[in-house]
């Protein structure tokens, strides 16, 4: 049962899932509980300043260094910039974009303060793919790093046209119309939206196999459950701790392991831009980290680099974001005497269900369930399968999947199940064993990436008949995208037309997408009625 929302812009709990479609939701951990006014913002910052612990430092990054007070009064600007110049009810959507920063945390926490409701998007996305999001999630206004301005005023300028106005501010700049000068005009203290605890905070966008996004709904409660239970539970943080990684903010990855775990109990983050192998490696040091996130790829690359003592104070090394291959873990723990943890999430259940604590690692295994969560592998008609019987992986716990307005959630959620889309088995102990994707996602580096819409845009492309994209295996990607491509006569295949055809991809979606293989064919397997077969073409890939 609901409480009432408290929003005044209602669209997001108009647009949630029948009840009926809902995931079993398990109650909080023993000892856990929540009231019902709570705006996840002000536990998660303006409550430590409250506590006398405003002069901590919170966030570190980009040649800033804020204390919570210092990041209290950022926020408290942002917020009246958007409740009082902008005058947006609350439960209105705010759509941010930008790479991690200091002031791209401070807006984050500004539109859940003011409740509004984030809408957080990748900053490597271009113009098409904003757009479905704007529209699917009917965004009210945005925040942007003013050097990411030029593909979202493209959005702006569209939506306008369709009667559809969307105030934006960019940050970065010294601009008398960006945001730091708006921001100005305030200085008087922001009281906290009065919020429920199941009033949607945050509408996070996932890549579907069909390559149209699903947004998924959290509510206030959610960000707090995914730092008292997984962080709690597996990572045990203090105040003491220095969190550090590479996931952007935009993916509830990087946003629980980068902004809401440390600030849950009044710990430091560091936020950049950038980061390479050797320049995380360097601000391991610098900064004298922790607790750090990142993917597979990256420790791969730093294990070589990496020097013991310079890591002496990281004490969790998480990895995320695709499956862990057995020789990095191995590599890491060699070079730096640390074993990795290994978690498995979803942007469905907002963070990880699945892991590994240092000392209970099982080599080749992702981990256990986490604490608070249960997972079972079930069958085609949803019944449980004895260990070590390859299934469907089903997890359920206090967050689960609420699409907004998507038909996929009966797809996702079965039996009161969330499915992930990964076929697992599981152990007489417990530890879960990854097999394959159920799905045609391509997991590429921790991305996620639906290959028809790498498709839906190479047949854009005048050269281009028709085509599939799959996965193929990569030893430091875990795999990469693949295009198989069928050619429009009298054209003949080489190396520089398939330059053009990747340079295609990365001029109209984000680059990460593009396909590292291209292979020119003559025909695509297709059954009689002209479905493509992708299971023949990752046949090819695996030969490839």
């Amino acid at each position: 049962m609901l409480y009432p929302s408290s929003h005044e812009d209602t669209f997001t709990r108009d647009h949630l899932p029948p009840a009926e479609q809902w995931p079993t939701l398990l109650p909080p951990p023993r000892g856990l509980s929540y009231p019902q006014r709570l705006n996840a913002a002000d536990a998660l910052l303006d409550a430590h300043v409250r506590a006398g612990k405003g002069h901590r430092i919170a966030l570190r990054g980009a040649g800033l260094v804020w204390t919570y007070a210092q990041l209290l009064e950022q926020v408290d600007r942002i917020a009246h910039v958007i409740r009082n110049d902008w005058q947006l009810p609350t439960g209105s959507r705010v759509l941010l974009r930008g790479a991690n920063h200091p002031m791209l945390a401070a807006c984050w926490l500004a539109v859940v303060k003011s409740g509004c409701v984030a809408v957080t998007t990748m900053p490597l996305l271009r113009e098409r793919e904003l757009g479905v999001i704007a529209d699917k999630a009917q965004v009210n206004a945005a925040l942007c790093d003013a050097l990411l301005l030029t593909a979202w005023q493209a959005v702006v300028q569209e939506r306008g046209q369709r009667g559809l106005p969307c105030p934006t501010l960019g940050y970065g700049t010294d601009s008398a119309t960006g945001l730091e000068s708006a921001m100005a005009r305030h200085s008087a203290p922001f009281t906290a939206a009065d919020t429920v605890q199941d009033d949607v905070a945050l509408i996070a966008f996932t890549s579907g196999t069909t390559g149209m996004p699903k947004g998924t709904m959290h509510f206030h409660r959610d960000l707090l459950l995914i730092a008292d239970v997984l962080s709690h539970h597996l990572l045990a943080p203090t105040a003491d701790d220095v969190f550090i990684g590479t996931p952007p903010l935009a993916f509830t990855f990087g946003l629980g392991g980068l902004l809401v775990f440390p600030m849950r109990v009044g710990a430091s983050a560091v936020l950049e831009p950038q980061w390479s192998p050797e320049s995380l490696l360097q601000g391991l040091a610098d900064h004298r980290a922790s607790i750090c996130f990142t993917a597979p790829t990256f420790y791969r690359k730093m294990a070589p680099l990496a020097q013991p003592k310079a890591l002496a104070r990281l004490r969790h090394a998480v990895s995320s974001g695709e499956m862990l291959p057995a020789d990095t873990r191995a590599q890491w723990q060699e070079a730096t005497g640390l074993e990795l943890t290994e978690c498995l999430g979803s942007t469905e259940m907002l963070h990880a269900f699945i892991g590994c604590k240092p000392g209970q690692v099982r080599p080749g295994a992702t981990g256990q369930v986490v604490h608070g969560y249960e997972a079972c592998i079930l069958d085609d008609a949803g019944q449980r399968l004895r260990a070590g019987q390859i299934g469907r992986l089903a997890v359920r716990g206090p967050t689960g999947c609420r699409y907004l307005s998507d038909a996929r959630q009966t797809s996702y959620v079965q039996h009161g199940w969330n499915l992930t889309g990964d076929a697992y088995r599981m152990d007489d102990d417990g530890y879960f064993w990854y097999q394959s994707r159920t799905d045609d996602m391509i997991i590429s580096a921790g991305y996620n990436i639906a290959g028809p819409e790498v498709e839906d845009v190479l047949l854009t492309h005048p050269a281009v008949a028709d085509c599939g994209v799959v996965g193929a295996p990569d030893a430091e990607r875990g795999q990469v995208v693949m295009a198989f491509v069928v050619l429009r006569s009298p054209l003949q295949p080489d190396d520089d037309l398939a330059t053009q055809l990747q340079q295609w991809i990365k001029q109209n979606l984000a680059p990460y997408k593009y396909p590292r293989k291209v292979r020119f064919v003559p025909d695509l397997p297709r059954t009689e009625n002209a479905k493509l077969q992708r299971f023949v073409l990752r046949q090819w890939a695996q030969q490839a």
